[in-house]
């Protein structure tokens, strides 16, 4: 097994110098894309862009929508039960006089 060798400074940055220039070539070595591709390239990520704003403007609407909606239907529950408890409050005294009152003119109306 052969023994370990010590690198020197002068190694380490040849080393160094070396992968710096391999990973520049191979960046030279890339083919620098068409302006037409990229301009299609733009358009396509704006159109994107555009229509996913639209989707969150939707869905936002209809989250709007969705809560007014609730907030209407708590409404007409809140209403309803205050319905129910008006109808089901007992008739004060003088509610009661005239409920009887009405009776006996009806009672009058009919003879």
């Amino acid at each position: 097994m052969a023994s370990f060798k010590n690198p020197s400074f002068q190694d380490r940055q040849a080393a160094a110098a070396d992968a710096k220039q391999k990973a520049l070539d191979q960046l030279k070595a890339k083919t620098p894309k068409d302006e037409e591709v990229l301009a299609q390239e733009r358009a396509a990520w704006t159109a994107k862009q555009q229509k996913l704003a639209e989707d969150r403007q939707v869905k936002a609407e209809l989250a709007a929508a969705a809560k007014a909606e609730r907030a209407a239907a708590k409404e007409a529950a809140k209403a309803a039960e205050e319905l129910k408890a008006a109808r089901l409050r007992p008739a004060t005294p003088e509610e009661m006089k005239a409920a009887r009152d009405a009776r006996y003119a009806a009672r009058k109306a009919r003879k």
